[in-house]
């Protein structure tokens, strides 16, 4: 783990899961874009107490355990103001509201493995707010729905991009079976959105930094895209949810064997589902009582 100097007063903590940033307000205090993974809390408090740094802030993309995971611990330990999107601080205002996330475990479960995520939000980010002052330092912001509800791109003052999870590197696609996103088809926008951009800097949160993401916007369209279309293929008539999901599983080698799994796969995949049946390829019929998908396969070339 380390830290890199991005440019000006934006750095970013390179962690094993993730590229964590921050914005230096002055020699001892920052804002953290993001919190990180609570399994890497440790070495993520090590590395900012080697450093002297203080959190007095955080900015959050969306509320994703590998975002947010952080989030109460450094509000407990430094009293930092935490400041998110609106939808997103209020799925995580309680375990009961994490239920948006996690809606096939039950209550205890989400207490158990996700409890950590609850944490109380001070600057809640309307969507038609293009900015937001934390700590004393304006950051400008993209609405990016689509990864999750309501994400957010920030802009640090030194013109450096955090983009989260709206995009993945390349790296991350050459070994992603199943890329996830909440409402893919708003997923799709939203990365073409980012054209619009205009950076010196472009990190993304798995897990790369990059001066030019023009061919990066269209080859992650592609490749979403892509993911979706195999998926078309691998579905016979007629199919319902659990059958295309054992499908899928032996198709891409993917293994469950917890539930808390299987409630990260199943989330991946009805995602594609849904963008297959808006664009389509997939229509829904009622069969005694199952719902079940039947291809189109005449609307293949709008996918």
């Amino acid at each position: 783990m380390e830290i890199i100097n991005v440019k000006g007063n934006t750095y970013c903590i390179n962690t094993v899961l993730t590229n964590l940033p921050f914005y230096k307000i002055n020699e001892e205090e920052i804002v953290l874009l993001d919190s990180g993974w609570a399994e890497e809390r440790d070495e993520i408090v090590k590395i900012l107490e080697e450093y002297h740094l203080k959190v007095r802030g955080i900015l959050n993309t969306h509320a994703h355990v590998d975002h947010i995971g952080n989030n109460a611990y450094f509000k407990d330990k430094e009293n930092c103001l935490i400041a998110m999107p609106a939808l997103e601080a209020n799925i995580c205002a309680s375990s009961v509201n994490l239920k948006v996330y996690y809606s096939t475990l039950s209550l205890s479960n989400i207490e158990k493995h996700f409890g950590h995520m609850v944490n109380k939000t001070d600057i809640l980010i309307t969507d038609d707010e293009d900015k937001v002052s934390l700590c004393g330092v304006d950051f400008k912001i993209m609405h990016t729905p689509g990864h999750s509800p309501s994400h957010i791109c920030i802009v640090t003052p030194d013109q450096v991009a955090y983009i989260g999870d709206t995009l993945i590197s390349y790296d991350v696609m050459e070994s992603a079976k199943m890329p996830y996103a909440f409402i893919l088809s708003q997923d799709l926008k939203s990365k073409a959105k980012l054209s619009h951009l205009n950076c010196s800097y472009y990190i993304l949160a798995h897990k790369a930094i990059y001066e030019d993401i023009t061919s990066l916007i269209t080859d992650n369209i592609n490749f979403y895209k892509s993911r979706a279309f195999r998926i078309h293929q691998i579905i016979e008539n007629n199919m319902n949810f659990e059958e295309i999901l054992k499908a899928v599983l032996k198709e891409f080698n993917i293994k469950i064997k917890t539930i808390n799994k299987y409630v990260v796969i199943e989330r991946m995949l009805r995602s594609y589902i849904e963008y297959l049946t808006e664009t389509n390829m997939l229509e829904i019929q009622m069969n005694d009582g199952t719902v079940e998908y039947k291809k189109n396969d005449e609307k293949r070339e709008d996918l």
